[in-house]
């Protein structure tokens, strides 16, 4: 935290709470009778509930998205870049709600906390989640707090299926639609990493089936190596190249299986520190319900006639070194709207920093955002004269 909050910061932010006690039916087939979302909320919403704007968080994300908790904090949210007075998605205009999905291990109710049924943790208990139920309860949340439509709904990777999927299932609730590095479906490929990583995950010794916390254990090792997996694919090439390229640890090889690269270094250190700040279960989860998303498999995979339920306007951002979600994967989309006859912007952005790049302030990236949504809070303006 620095000494003096930035005038274009959030400041301190309090998470809250919501509580629900109407049943909520999963896609599995399990019904949740209860369960909690916890957010937090940014800027004012005004007398019309019409400035609110939703921000769907990606596979490690959370509902700490700007802003800090404490002075003691040493990072804010993790997209406080775009999310601020006079930022991208400008608080001095806009309301904005971020939240930890169901499943989530930030707070909402996930395989950590209590099953009120049993009395004891969730853990593989916990049902599997997909993007429709974080959907429905995301709009469950905007009920409870007097939004019925959002001026924009805005998520970047994951987040960016569950914006897609608003627009479809809830086409009257929302204004606009930001959709930034994602895509319509997983490709094999990206369901193969996941693979990949769950397995890493449940063949870990203290992965005791997914019950690991009653047995007081955690599989960090597996978690952290699953972690490491996701971390390159985040990556491009040519940053990781930059960062790191073969710099060595020592002046000479040293034969052996420890850390000589400095990329290994960094790897390591990345899978070790999300295992103090994640869930093993939710990982797992959150790769599921990654995998699982396929709004066109219910029209025999015609995207264009699954998006005709549309009705907002559309902002699609890609990236030019992602290759998790390729700018190929956001232009499917963009074809898919443009032949159901929508309004939709495309930008792809000149970016070293591969998938990750949705998270940081690229000045072009920043300006395409905040030239579209500051033409959404104009149309609020004008709909209040």
């Amino acid at each position: 935290m620095p000494d003096v909050i930035p005038a274009d910061s959030i400041g301190i932010v309090t998470p809250q709470i919501a509580q629900f006690d109407t049943p909520l039916t999963l896609s599995c087939g399990q019904t949740l009778s209860s369960y909690e979302l916890v957010y937090e909320t940014y800027g004012t919403l005004n007398k019309a509930a019409s400035n609110a704007i939703l921000i769907c968080h990606a596979l490690s994300g959370d509902h700490h998205a700007a802003g800090y908790h404490a002075m003691s904090d040493k990072k804010p949210g993790w997209w406080d870049s775009a999310i601020g007075p006079g930022k991208a998605i400008d608080t001095n205009k806009f309301f904005v709600i971020a939240l930890n999905n169901l499943g989530g291990c930030c707070g909402s109710t996930g395989p950590t906390s209590i099953n009120p049924e049993t009395g004891q943790r969730w853990e593989a208990s916990f049902p599997i989640v997909t993007v429709e139920d974080w959907v429905e309860s995301q709009a469950r949340l905007a009920n409870l707090l007097g939004i019925q439509t959002f001026a924009a709904i805005v998520g970047g990777s994951l987040g960016g299926m569950q914006v897609l999927e608003w627009s479809i299932r809830f086409p009257t609730r929302l204004q606009s639609a930001v959709i930034v590095a994602s895509a319509p479906k997983l490709s094999t490929q990206n369901i193969a990493f996941n693979e990949v990583a769950r397995q890493s995950i449940r063949r870990d010794p203290d992965f005791f089936d997914g019950n690991y916390l009653d047995n007081s254990s955690v599989p960090t090792n597996g978690l952290g190596l699953a972690r490491m997996l996701g971390h390159i694919t985040y990556l491009s090439d040519d940053a990781m190249g930059a960062k790191f390229g073969r710099q060595m640890r020592h002046d000479s090889y040293q034969y052996n299986y420890g850390v000589e690269f400095e990329v290994e270094s960094y790897l390591r250190y990345q899978g070790e520190a999300f295992t103090k700040r994640f869930d093993a279960n939710t990982y797992m989860l959150m790769t599921k319900a990654l995998d699982y998303f396929d709004p066109a498999a219910q029209t025999n995979g015609d995207l264009a006639t699954v998006l005709s339920r549309a009705q907002c306007e559309f902002l699609l951002v890609s990236f030019t070194t992602d290759w998790r979600f390729s700018p190929e994967r956001s232009e499917e989309i963009v074809n898919a709207l443009v032949k159901a006859g929508k309004q939709v912007s495309y930008a792809k952005i000149e970016a070293a920093e591969g998938h990750d790049a949705f998270l940081f302030p690229i000045p072009r990236y920043m300006s395409v955002l905040n030239t579209f949504l500051t033409r959404v809070a104009n149309r609020l303006t004008t709909e209040v004269k």
